[in-house]
């Protein structure tokens, strides 16, 4: 007899551990353990996501005739994936252990590296073959390139799944439409709400367990609204290519106060832990444009972020770690401020991206790039540590997402590797693109004031004391003549402005 380790973020019938084995004469096993829910302070509803998902996948399995070792948090004495597992070994005689390849590098080097030995089994670990894009296959692609672009790889990915494919050209003949998704949101339309679920008994019972063993975690629980089935996962899909992604390319960058998921998806969790599958939600996109139910930059806009960035950020994961995750190149030694914890700050932007990080265990892209990471980036936070909190209170974090994303693309500490300039930006791009700086205490006009927006500040504070390593940059070129031409006066100003703050950081 075999087992199969069904983890967490594996909850999908096509998974290959399924594949591999036969629930005639082999047994799953799937457990909510210490380990994994505390390694890191996980948000309240992203636990209380994947436990109840997690049951309700192991229930869906025993119907359709699998024998499901379930191991539910608390009623068990093991802390580790491997102390459930060897107590199923030793009471099953089980000749083998067989898992699909982990997300994360720090369970990966377990399975692989540590457990054979402590089960006294076999343990074979599969390719994962949800991914459009395999981990081989990136490596072949990666070989010889110089820089690894994201653009070139989402044009191939375009190529190789044919989505939005007039024979060997993009559809509409250009390949990226992102400057026309960058409108800002004032009421042109109207936003509709997101759907909600039938709770049931797994539910009820799983909220009422994380309130009960995981005060000390952030976030809250009061508003729980995800979906925790695969059938209603589908029905979350079917909303947003119905009422949301028409007006998604246009608005996917802005900003409102309130207005917690404007015309995103929300599918991210879904997709990550395997309820819901790339290549479907890209049909669904794609199938909605062809129809003439949605543009043409909605959808291309949306199907670039999963089989564009999304595949690609694995890739590089996989490509580069563990050394990856120690990058940090601009030198930064500042800690991750409290107010990022605590959500108290007088920063209304971030104020706003914190508050909707803890009600839902969600914020969109543009609040953690130019909101909560674009601050990060600003004052030279410890990219270990900023890394750490994108991968504790959002819904959707994994390591292999995670990590590139904030490392690479946030704080730009791999040297450039995944980006070619850093995404640092004044406070003019938050007013650009929201409502924020009109409920905010700071002046978004000003950046040597006792009250100016922080933001302009610490934003020259960065280009100044980076100059070394990004003056010679052609896209930034401008950036620095601005900062020669500015009044002396003016620019000594600024910069002691910015030199107060980063003093005292946990005040604003």
């Amino acid at each position: 007899m075999r087992l199969g380790l069904i983890l967490g973020d594996q909850l999908s019938l096509d998974l290959p551990t399924l594949a591999a084995l036969d629930p005639a004469t082999d047994r799953l096993v799937m457990a909510e353990v210490a380990e994994e829910a505390r390694y890191v302070p996980h948000h309240r509803q992203k636990i209380a996501f994947l436990f109840s998902a997690m049951r309700h996948f192991a229930r869906e399995l025993a119907q359709r005739g699998w024998e499901v070792a379930y191991y539910p948090f608390g009623e068990h004495p093991h802390h580790s994936l491997w102390e459930a597992l060897a107590a199923e070994v030793d009471a099953r005689g089980a000749a083998e252990v067989v898992v699909t390849h982990a997300g994360e590098y720090r369970l990966q080097t377990q399975i692989t590296g540590l457990w054979p030995a402590r089960l006294g089994v076999p343990v074979t670990c599969l390719e994962d073959s949800r991914f459009l894009c395999g981990r081989g296959d990136f490596a072949a692609w990666a070989q010889g390139r110089k820089q690894l672009r994201m653009e070139y790889f989402y044009r191939e990915m375009r190529r190789r799944t044919g989505l939005l494919m007039d024979g060997d050209q993009p559809v509409g003949g250009a390949w990226n439409l992102d400057a026309s998704n960058r409108q800002p949101y004032r009421g042109q339309v109207p936003i509709p709400p997101l759907p909600r679920f039938a709770r049931d008994t797994i539910d009820a019972e799983v909220l009422a367990l994380v309130a009960r063993e995981f005060a000390d975690h952030p976030g809250r629980l009061d508003d729980f609204a995800w979906a925790t089935t695969r059938a209603d996962a589908l029905l979350a899909l079917d909303h947003f290519i119905h009422h949301r992604l028409a007006h998604f390319g246009d608005y996917q960058d802005a900003m409102v106060s309130g207005e917690d998921w404007l015309f995103h998806s929300a599918l991210s969790p879904y997709l990550n832990c395997g309820l819901l599958a790339p290549a479907e939600v890209c049909a669904a996109a794609e199938a909605a444009f062809r129809a003439g139910r949605a543009p043409l930059n909605a959808v291309e806009g949306f199907i670039r972020q999963i089989i564009g960035w999304r595949e690609y950020v694995r890739g590089i994961y996989w490509l580069h770690m563990p050394a990856y995750a120690a990058g940090n190149a601009l030198g930064n030694r500042r800690p991750l401020p409290g107010f990022y914890w605590s959500g108290d700050t007088a920063m209304h932007c971030v104020k706003e991206a914190l508050r909707n990080t803890f009600d839902h265990g969600y914020a969109h892209h543009i609040q953690r790039l130019m909101v909560t990471g674009n601050f990060a980036l600003l004052a030279g936070v410890i990219p270990e540590e900023i890394c750490a909190w994108y991968l504790a209170v959002y819904a959707d974090a994994y390591d292999w997402v995670e990590l590139p994303n904030t490392l690479g693309m946030v704080m730009h500490a791999d040297g450039g590797y995944l980006g070619s300039k850093p995404y640092a930006a004044s406070g003019n791009y938050i007013h650009k693109m929201s409502d924020h700086c009109r409920h905010c205490a700071y002046n978004v006009k000003t950046a040597s004031d006792a009250d100016s927006c922080p933001f302009n500040s610490l934003y020259w504070h960065f280009i100044a004391r980076h100059r070394a390593r990004f003056a010679a940059n052609p896209r930034m070129a401008m950036i620095y003549r601005t900062l020669d031409k500015m009044p002396l006066a003016r620019r000594e100003a600024v910069l002691a402005r910015a030199e107060a703050l980063l003093d005292d950081l946990e005040s604003l």
